[in-house]
């Protein structure tokens, strides 16, 4: 496993739109395991493919110690309820703001062995489900920020 330079704000990659992932390749089983390692590092709790300047459709997120999650082409399939509640990026450093965002998202997405499957979650899993599937489709946390903490 290898720690991967995180892309800051300002760079192109993060607004653009990254690819489906057609097949799953030693190279995005390694990407799945650096970008873990990476945010591990970091002290992140989610980190999107794009953010490491690779545009593909790969995500990882670990809100809860020891149960980190990944997913391959994932997509928002229900939502419900709501939060606002403070949110920050390892691409925009010292930066942090109010989001609106669900209370509670279901995902579909792919796991590492090519099954397809779902994930519910709630609060602080929710918003990071949000703030990375974000970052597939080049959108920022701040373009949803309802109000700048720093």
């Amino acid at each position: 496993m290898a720690k991967l330079k995180i892309v800051k704000d300002g760079d192109s990659v993060l607004r653009k739109t990254c690819r489906p992932v057609e097949e799953i390749t030693p190279r995005i089983l390694t990407l799945l395991d650096d970008m873990l390692e990476t945010m591990h590092a970091a002290d992140g709790c989610g980190l999107a493919a794009n953010q490491v300047g690779v545009l593909r459709r790969v995500v990882v997120i670990e809100v809860e110690d020891g149960h980190p999650i990944e997913l391959i082409n994932p997509r928002i399939i229900a939502y419900a309820g709501e939060q606002e509640e403070a949110e920050g990026c390892l691409s925009i450093p010292g930066k942090s703001g109010i989001t609106h965002r669900p209370m509670h998202v279901t995902v579909r997405a792919t796991n590492r062995r090519g099954e397809e499957f779902d994930i519910t979650g709630s609060g602080l899993l929710a918003r990071a489900f949000c703030h990375e599937l974000d970052h597939l489709d080049g959108k920022l946390f701040t373009d949803n920020v309802v109000k700048m903490l720093n």
